[in-house]
């Protein structure tokens, strides 16, 4: 009876209602509708899915670099009185003249030895750790989806044990009343079995504040600010099975997108170290420009007007500006391959410490499996020999906790198994 109660309380479709619940029917909800609704809603998501935008701009402003610029100029001039000249201001001496033209003008980075397309080269890489990032992002929510989900699962079937074990202790509390009144019992067998019976109401209270807790997380990672309680709908899962955390270490290496975005990160950074050091390089550009001036002092200006030239620009003395930049982007380089390296044996660690959870998870299945069916017979046995009055109230009330105990383990443990094998399967990089 008790095992069909547990399949019951794992499967079925099972009203949460707390104590302090509103009246309206729960919402229900299933893993991948809340998988869905934090992928959509959770802002962590869209705070990455929008820096991976700002990342793409990125890449199509430093690639203007290596393509034409083109201007178009209008300029209208009024001069103050015959051979007009600007006199003050640096080495310049130019004559203004009155006149109204319009025309372009175009310019063509010819090479800078590198720089800008190393500076490309890294926005992309850059570009593509955003995106990583963002898928790193979403397995994590998910991660936080399937722990909250499988948590308040775990919570709804303890609070489906503990509200049994007061009916169940209820029972035996009303029986044990009888038999004090017809001085079949003692006053003591009395206080004891009242004793058990207000453990089970703790217990109760206590289930109760942890589904309340478990609903706050899981309305948290769904992007709701209001906790609401749900019909969650458990679906069949995975056989359980132990793992071989030998093999996963690669996995995980090769497929966590956060170890591929720090990988990204610092190709984009030994990129930009490379771009940094050609600025010692000299630029060359080439320019023209052309116009139409309708309106003009006809001495001194034709109608028309073009020009196209090649500029050289080497650095000479610059106080050491350039080389300080490019040892700055060569230690952020040599830090970026560091932070990487760090990572991945955190991420080792994380592996194999996720296998030793699972197969002691899967393991503890077996065993509160066997510890529940022991201390269900226990628990009848002690019943029998008290009602033959053979054993102490006490032998019963231990007995009635040990049961109790069991049946919440091995609740419990099944959900801790699905936990676990969620945190594996994130540590590994294999999605939900």
């Amino acid at each position: 009876m008790n095992r069909r109660r547990l399949f019951v309380a794992s499967v079925c479709c099972l009203t949460l209602g707390l104590s302090t619940a509103q009246a309206e029917e729960p919402q229900s909800l299933t893993l991948r509708e809340a998988r869905n609704i934090a992928l959509r809603n959770h802002p962590k998501i869209s705070q990455a899915e929008l820096q991976e935008l700002a990342s793409k701009q990125v890449v199509t402003q430093v690639r203007a670099g290596l393509l034409p610029n083109v201007m178009f100029d209008a300029t209208a001039v009024g001069k103050g009185g015959n051979n007009t000249r600007i006199t003050a201001g640096a080495l310049n001496n130019p004559v203004i003249y009155e006149r109204e033209a319009d025309g372009l003008f175009v310019s063509q980075l010819l090479t800078d030895f590198g720089r800008t397309p190393h500076l490309l080269n890294s926005s992309r890489l850059t570009s593509r750790a955003a995106n990583a990032n963002t898928e790193a992002t979403r397995e994590e929510i998910l991660l936080q989806v399937d722990v909250a989900f499988f948590t308040a699962l775990k919570a709804q079937s303890v609070l489906n044990v503990a509200r049994q074990t007061v009916v169940t202790r209820k029972f035996v509390l009303d029986q044990i009343t009888a038999l004090t009144t017809n001085k079949l019992r003692s006053e003591l067998d009395l206080r004891f079995a009242d004793v058990t019976y207000e453990e089970g109401k703790l217990l109760v209270a206590q289930a109760e504040t942890d589904l309340a807790q478990a609903f706050n997380a899981l309305s948290a990672v769904l992007g709701d600010r209001e906790r609401r309680t749900y019909r969650l709908i458990g679906e069949p899962g995975v056989a359980p099975k132990s793992v071989d955390p030998t093999g996963l270490v690669e996995t995980a290496l090769s497929q966590r997108p956060d170890l591929a975005r720090l990988r990204l990160e610092r190709d984009a950074a030994l990129q930009y170290a490379r771009a940094q050091k050609a600025l010692n390089y000299p630029t060359i550009s080439a320019f023209g420009a052309g116009g139409y001036a309708p309106i003009r002092d006809t001495a001194h200006l034709e109608d028309r007007y073009a020009a196209a030239g090649v500029n050289l620009s080497f650095p000479v003395f610059d106080a050491g500006l350039n080389a300080a930049k490019a040892s700055e982007a060569e230690f952020r380089a040599q830090a970026a391959a560091e932070a990487l390296r760090d990572a991945e044996n955190t991420a080792i660690q994380s592996v194999r410490d996720a296998g030793l959870n699972v197969n002691y998870a899967y393991e503890r299945l077996d065993l509160t499996e066997k510890l529940f069916e022991n201390a269900r017979e226990a628990l009848d046995l002690a019943q029998a020999r008290y009602q033959f009055g053979s054993s102490s109230i006490v032998e019963l009330s231990q007995a009635q906790l040990n049961e109790t105990s069991a049946e919440i383990a091995h609740t419990s443990a099944q959900y801790e198994y699905e936990i676990h094998r969620s945190i594996l399967n994130f540590q590994i990089g294999v999605p939900p």
